[in-house]
């Protein structure tokens, strides 16, 4: 006769797992989270917001905390270093204080990135999006413009577009010269990278299941790419913005190193280091101040790029 067992007592083990993702957590809110404890990230954006924050306000700081004026000439004060009472950063050449115009400089360098990183990543997210969406012969045309852009040295093709435009003195008299076609040149020609990124990403998400739905319901092309794939490339266009800048400094400072860039008596990080090497033997910290600005931002803007593409990785460990 078959006996009957009897009940065992089954214990659960509950282990103490500690895991701060919450259940419903979009990955913008787990990207924020994660930035929020990324303290070299929070220090460049911090950084990046403070050298933005003063050279806006260099007109208000010239005037009532360092009260000169960076465009009148003293030639009895000329070369005055670092530390002199009213010159907290000495002056140069022509007897101008060298903190006010750098921080007027700032805006020129700071004004040119932003505004022609905006422009390349128009540009670079519409061709992006509407070629990986569509593809056929827009996106075969869309490549082959991009290959052969980027099949040209990208400093070469810059120097030849600078020569022929910025070297027009007609249209340097017009308010088409200096920084605004500056930044037409460096936006309108480095769309390419972003082109390429937005249009992988936007290959990948055009097969998602949430976008095969919205175009099985009859929703428009345009519907879907604003609203279902545009969203979903967010953190790949701030990451690529960040980068995109850093970048644009460089090639500014090296275009007017070169004498190709910003004209006197405008003045930008980059022109006024290319001034400062004929007087390196008189006036160091004319050479040293705007290269260490322009290495910190550009620093801080790789920092935030990198620090943003950390937070949006799906496969990134939180940062205890």
């Amino acid at each position: 006769m078959a006996t009957q067992s009897q009940p065992q007592n089954v214990g659960v083990v509950k282990l103490d797992v500690k895991d701060d993702r919450k259940v419903g957590e979009s990955l913008t809110t787990l990207a924020l989270r994660r930035l929020r404890r990324d303290k070299l990230t929070l220090m460049a954006l911090a950084t990046i917001a403070f050298l933005a924050f003063v050279s806006i306000t260099a007109p208000l700081i010239e005037r009532y905390i360092l009260q000169v004026d960076y465009r009148s000439t003293n030639i009895s004060e000329t070369f005055l270093p670092v530390g002199t009472p009213g010159h907290i950063l000495g002056t140069d050449d022509l007897g101008r204080d060298h903190l006010a115009r750098l921080l007027y400089a700032g805006q020129i360098s700071l004004g040119i990135a932003f505004t022609a990183a905006l422009l390349s990543l128009v540009i670079g997210i519409t061709l992006g999006v509407v070629t990986g969406y569509y593809g056929g012969i827009v996106d075969d045309i869309v490549n082959w413009v991009i290959t052969t852009l980027t099949s040209i040295p990208s400093l070469f093709l810059l120097l030849i577009v600078s020569a022929v435009i910025l070297q027009n003195p007609d249209l340097n008299r017009s308010f088409l010269g200096g920084p605004f076609a500056l930044i037409m040149i460096l936006g309108l020609l480095g769309w390419t990278g972003t082109t390429r990124l937005v249009r992988g990403e936007t290959l990948s998400l055009r097969e998602r299941e949430y976008v095969v739905s919205a175009r099985a319901i009859g929703a428009s092309p345009l519907r879907i790419m604003f609203v279902h794939i545009i969203p979903n490339l967010f953190s790949v266009v701030i990451i690529t913005l960040a980068l995109d800048i850093g970048g644009l400094i460089l090639v500014e400072s090296a275009l007017s190193f070169l004498g190709l860039g910003v004209k006197a008596p405008l003045a930008s990080w980059g022109n006024m280091l290319t001034n400062a090497q004929t007087f390196f033997t008189k006036g160091v910290h004319l050479v040293f101040a705007p290269g260490i600005l322009i290495v910190i931002t550009v620093l801080c803007l790789y920092v935030i790029g990198d620090g943003i593409r950390d937070a949006f990785d799906p496969y990134s460990v939180d940062k205890k």
